[in-house]
């Protein structure tokens, strides 16, 4: 929302990337490609990713399913505010820094179309330990899983190119109901929600086994 009240048109503010990079983690290398940055101009998605981007570990990032993560400028300014700095676009690790979408309450399986790229929400993101690194806070991953923020992963429908300042236009929700915000909180708060996300068929491979294992 705006200051003066209005509703902000959903768009992306940033696309952000990186290669995969060596981090030290108390004491020893480790493999991440955590730290995106902004990148001007248009950006393909080539495979699985963005041009220019990578994950070092594919078994909990990247992927057909988890191709493109998505986090909302508003949650980076609540960050802010927590914390105490700013937290620039990509601080999450994200690739899609949006604006006026409230991508954690995203329905699964709901398509977004930016630029010539049409993406379709997965998963929600459970946070490893390399998020501590990025925010130099080897606590902050449980933060994280806590304020109920998750952002949102995103498989490729129609490849294309994409940019900071184009829109993102919903095409298709599906009617179950199934939201980002529900798998994330029936993962870390509430294991009985399980059952209720099977009705989601669009949901990250991983996530349904979880669910059918943990349904009651």
């Amino acid at each position: 929302m705006d200051h003066d009240g209005s509703m902000t048109s959903p768009l992306v503010a940033s696309v952000n990337v990186a290669p995969i990079a060596v981090l030290d983690h108390r004491g020893r290398s480790v493999t991440s490609a955590i730290g995106k940055q902004p990148v001007a101009g248009r950006v393909a998605t080539v495979g699985d990713n963005l041009a220019g981007d990578d994950q070092a570990d594919r078994s909990v990032h990247g992927g057909p399913d988890r191709a493109v993560y998505a986090y909302a400028s508003e949650d980076l300014e609540w960050w802010a505010g927590e914390i105490g700095r700013p937290v620039p676009a990509g601080s999450m690790g994200e690739n899609l820094t949006t604006t006026g979408v409230d991508v954690t309450g995203a329905t699964v399986g709901e398509r977004w179309r930016i630029g010539t790229v049409v993406l379709e929400v997965t998963a929600p993101r459970v946070p490893c330990f390399k998020l501590g690194i990025r925010m130099g806070d080897p606590r902050f991953p449980q933060r994280f899983a806590r304020a109920g923020r998750p952002g949102a992963y995103l498989r490729i429908i129609e490849h294309g190119e994409l940019a900071a300042g184009d829109s993102i236009t919903i095409v298709d929700r599906p009617a179950h109901g199934v939201t980002v915000e529900l798998v994330a909180r029936a993962y870390h708060d509430d294991q009985s929600l399980a059952s209720r996300l099977l009705a989601a068929p669009q949901l990250e491979a991983g996530w349904i086994a979880w669910a059918r294992s943990h349904a009651s």
